[in-house]
């Protein structure tokens, strides 16, 4: 036969299983927009800004509709009370990990992000304890913060207040604060190991954010026909894997199980009392898909809000004398800021939160997945089905933030001006897939940044009725567009 209508054949095969199966599943699920035989909506969708897409979607769907990103069906949940109700109420029901193909390739099960079922929840129960334990009488994980925080100031100072663009440092600040809590020490911001560890992390967080990735993600099969940037995102991933192996060796030659010195140390004490079970769960490929996934998630995510937060800072001059206030009224200029400190300074704790409302860091949350057949709002979603959050629709409600467009810490205050606390708070997600590095995240925003106005004033290069914060999606997050300033000390 030839060649030729051997492939007209098979293509059309494909497309007429593409549509029968989507016609079939589109009287169960949600409704929304139709979609094409094999690219599904993706047409219908822009890639630069995926959230705005789906809000549009939801005005002529509402708050629960199905779109399609290549042949399989993900469920769009839009609004506080969708989300809520998913995430909380039925937060066994919404638990899986949606599927990522090209993580899946690596992860192969284990970590803590892309994993599902009993080796999920046993190796996140084991990093909440062990994050909320760790250096309990001794070392504590404040006691790491606020030392990079210190050591962050020091090297804002080496600029001599020459305008510079803050990325780098922050990067390597909250890298070192991984690296301290998982390796038990942190770098110099010049050690080699350090920032080629650094560099590596950073192409792959650039990598998955590329369209191309997100492309391979929905159609797997091309995967294998992008070598050149699927060579380099897998090389990467070596290396970091080879390089937490190594010390996880280490850490073992050297390992007093009655004096666990960081994570890694409560982990190989972890294998030890589980080697006799039958099925084990803690592995050394877990221990180092773990870290991975904590080096991955915990350094881009608050380096960039941070990153974001200080241009914010730079556009709104009178909010950073509020919070400078603040912090000389409550710590003062001897002692470094500790998180007791906040409970006293409301309008500082109120920007970071605003911080973090504004920006909308990962505006439709990592994939979900049901983890069994549902009924939903009357709808019918199957096991295993892909469910997007839109935490854009939660942090932007205008109903609980009037004029959410606006960058406004009296959205976190209440008439006396002290700290609001808001149910639609939910840059980490919410329910049982919360950010497991949440607690983390929030100890080093609040103590990075008071730490850095404590010692420096921010001067911005332009007017700051010039600056642009306008944000731009990267395929992952809301990233601010490169800026530089001048750290003066005080």
């Amino acid at each position: 036969m030839d060649p030729l209508v051997v492939l007209v054949l098979c293509l059309s095969c494909l497309l007429i299983l593409s549509a029968w199966r989507q016609r079939s599943g589109r009287g169960k699920l949600p409704p929304g927009p139709t979609p094409l035989p094999i690219i599904g909506n993706i047409l219908q969708i822009d890639v630069k800004d995926i959230s705005k897409s789906l809000s549009n979607f939801s005005k002529v769907y509402g708050p629960v509709f199905t779109v399609y990103f290549g042949m399989n069906p993900t469920v769009v949940l839009h609004g506080y009370e969708a989300v809520k109700e998913a995430l909380i109420d039925m937060g066994e029901e919404f638990s899986g990990r949606g599927s990522h193909p090209v993580i899946d390739r690596i992860s192969k099960g284990h970590g803590i992000i892309f994993s599902n079922g009993k080796r999920w929840k046993e190796t996140r129960r084991f990093s909440l304890m062990t994050l909320r334990n760790l250096g309990m009488g001794k070392r504590t994980i404040e006691d790491r913060v606020q030392e990079e925080a210190r050591c962050l100031v020091e090297e804002l100072r080496k600029t001599n207040a020459s305008p510079c663009d803050p990325t780098f440092f922050l990067c390597c600040a909250t890298c070192n604060v991984i690296c301290s809590i998982m390796f038990q020490n942190r770098f110099d911001y010049k050690d080699q190991n350090f920032l080629n560890l650094m560099e590596k992390i950073s192409e792959n967080n650039k990598y998955l954010s590329s369209p191309w990735m997100q492309i391979c993600n929905n159609f797997p099969f091309l995967i294998n026909y992008v070598p050149g940037l699927m060579n380099k995102f897998f090389k990467n991933t070596a290396y970091v894997k080879n390089y937490i192996l190594e010390r996880v060796k280490e850490h073992q030659e050297s390992l007093d199980i009655h004096n666990p010195r960081d994570f890694v140390d409560c982990f190989l004490i972890k294998m030890e009392q589980e080697k006799h079970k039958q099925h084990l769960e803690f592995t050394f490929e877990n221990v180092v898909i773990t870290a991975l996934d904590l080096f991955e998630a915990g350094t881009e995510t608050t380096s960039t809000t941070l990153r974001y937060g200080l241009l914010l800072l730079l556009k709104h001059p009178e909010v950073t004398a509020k919070v400078q206030e603040e912090i000389e009224r409550v710590v003062g200029r001897h002692r470094s800021p500790c998180m007791q400190d906040r409970s006293h300074m409301p309008y500082t704790d109120a920007v970071v939160h605003e911080i973090q409302r504004y920006i909308d860091l990962v505006p439709t949350n990592a994939p979900h997945a049901v983890t069994c057949d549902i009924k939903f709002r009357n709808y019918f979603i199957p096991k295993g089905t892909t469910v997007l959050t839109s935490l854009t629709s939660v942090l932007h409600d205008d109903k609980e933030f009037p004029n959410p467009e606006l960058f406004d810490p009296g959205h976190f205050l209440d008439e006396s001006g002290n700290f609001k606390k808001s149910d639609y708070f939910m840059p980490f997600s919410a329910g049982k897939r919360i950010c497991v590095g949440e607690g983390l995240a929030r100890m080093e925003l609040f103590l990075f940044l008071t730490t850095i106005l404590q010692n420096c004033t921010l001067k911005s290069l332009v007017d700051p009725k010039d600056l642009n914060i306008t944000s731009i999606f990267n395929g992952l997050m809301y990233v601010p567009l490169s800026y530089q300033l001048c750290f003066i000390p005080v």
